[in-house]
């Protein structure tokens, strides 16, 4: 487990020109949470992450849903929830609520709350959801640490790329819940469950290297920056807490947890185990593709599925039940 690597150095210059010298002044607070906060409350966000590439989320979709064009909010409605409504939703770590509008607009939910300590994309979700006439959405900004949990009261508690933000997974899920969901209530994740503080070991940096040099150099320019990526040695330990102290804290547990805890109602692995370091901060060359771009999209999704035939992935989609 290295403290520090290559790319930690790298990493702040392109934050620095990405995101500015305020955001990396911010990362030196004493206070952890001001730290985490800082990482997603800004509303003008640029990156270049994996996520921004749509082949790469047609293919999620593919993995997940089995069609291309079909995102997880409408599957997981068609398999799950068929026939229901007046259900009520409890998001942890919601952001921009994106997602959750999917939800609030559907017939099956009556209450969509939205619960993240991030002020801002909160105060936007709201206006967006006015804007939308969603009425049965509501905002609360609160440390989900501090917040009450009322019992048996949602059928549907909901985390996007949000749990693996949460340190003692175990007690979060074993004792708040399952407290505050209904019997035979559902838990829906779309999250990473990965190695802890993305400390991957030695043959998938080799193998995310392998992939990044399939890529030829006109399209590994890093975001913002006259930098050539040629080389990925992952993120070291003392920059993944200076950053953003929650991320990753206590993913490994997420899966096992949710196993001991809960019925499996379905899982659907969606890799990420290489493309998401690959993509990081060369993701913008891909968002609108020609021929050569798409082969060469092609040709790093296909060793990915090759490391997944022996490894387990990264990144989840799942559905589990209490019982």
């Amino acid at each position: 487990m290295p403290y520090i690597t290559t790319d930690d150095f790298s990493e702040a210059y392109s934050k620095l020109h990405q995101r500015g010298l305020a955001f990396l002044a911010s990362k030196f607070s004493w206070a952890a949470r001001d730290r985490t906060r800082s990482a997603f409350d800004d509303l003008g966000l640029q990156a270049a992450n994996w996520w921004i590439v749509p082949a790469v989320r047609q293919r999620w979709n593919s993995l997940i849903t089995g069609q291309p064009e079909l995102p997880y909010e409408p599957y997981f409605m068609q398999q799950h929830l068929n026939g229901k409504t007046g259900l009520r939703m409890l998001s942890i770590g919601s952001g921009i609520c994106s997602h959750e509008m999917v939800f609030a607009q559907s017939p099956h939910f009556s209450q969509v709350v939205c619960v993240d300590i991030a002020g801002n994309l909160l105060k936007a979700a709201a206006a967006k959801a006015r804007e939308l006439g969603l009425a049965n959405m509501e905002f609360r900004e609160v440390d989900l640490y501090k917040m009450d949990w009322p019992e048996e009261t949602y059928d549907v508690v909901f985390f996007h790329a949000s749990l693996h933000h949460f340190e003692a997974v175990e007690d979060l899920l074993q004792t708040k819940v399952q407290t505050t969901l209904k019997q035979g209530g559902l838990v829906l994740i779309n999250e990473y469950a990965g190695p802890n503080r993305l400390q991957y070991p030695k043959a998938q940096i080799r193998a995310i290297n392998e992939a990044l040099q399939l890529i030829p150099e006109a399209y590994r320019r890093r975001f913002k920056t006259d930098i050539l990526k040629r080389w990925v040695s992952g993120p070291g330990l003392w920059r993944m807490i200076l950053a953003d102290p929650s991320e990753c804290v206590d993913s490994e547990s997420i899966i096992p947890t949710l196993h001991r805890h809960f019925e499996v109602v379905e899982e659907r692995p969606y890799g990420g185990n290489l493309l998401m370091l690959v993509l990081k901060d060369i993701a913008h060359h891909f968002v609108d593709t020609h021929p050569e771009s798409e082969r060469v999209l092609q040709r790093i999704f296909a060793a990915e599925d090759a490391y997944l035939e022996d490894h387990k992935s990264d990144f989840i989609y799942g559905v589990y039940r209490k019982n």
